[in-house]
């Protein structure tokens, strides 16, 4: 496992205490064990925000990184927090909130960040545009790759 992603890998004890259930929850939206950047993140938007509505999402398989990978997500958050915030100001509020994964082990993060009425207004989450390729014509990644593990 490369370096930087064990010490975001690491165990995380957390109760999740929710003030009010979030608007649109979807059970499938539950944070995963075996994803934990993934959970990490969630929770850490849910701690900060108390969203109405939370989104993440895991596209790290659109880009050129090993199967079961975690570094590339998109999160959208709807927040009372958010209203009467510029939209860059919302989106350091998001960033402040996960600088250590985004020091580490997540390398692209696309964030969605809307207040209640936006939200009811656009209930829709962005797509992400295809990866342009990056490493993917590169044939020493793997070499990279696992020498990052060793």
């Amino acid at each position: 496992m490369l370096p930087s992603v064990s010490r975001c890998a690491r165990h995380i004890t957390v109760s999740l205490s929710v003030t009010r259930p979030l608007a649109h929850f979807r059970p499938h939206m539950d944070p995963d064990p075996k994803r934990p950047i993934e959970r990490t993140i969630r929770t850490k938007l849910t701690d900060k925000f108390k969203p109405d509505h939370l989104e993440v999402h895991n596209e790290s398989y659109m880009h050129a990184v090993p199967p079961g990978s975690e570094t590339h997500f998109r999160v959208l958050v709807v927040s009372s927090q958010f209203v009467g915030l510029p939209l860059i100001q919302r989106h350091r509020l998001v960033n402040e909130v996960l600088k250590e994964e985004l020091s580490s082990c997540v390398h692209a993060l696309a964030i969605q960040a809307k207040d209640p009425k936006q939200w009811g207004m656009d209930p829709t989450l962005g797509k992400s545009p295809p990866c342009l390729g990056g490493s993917k014509g590169d044939r020493t990644v793997e070499e990279k790759l696992k020498a990052g593990r060793d």
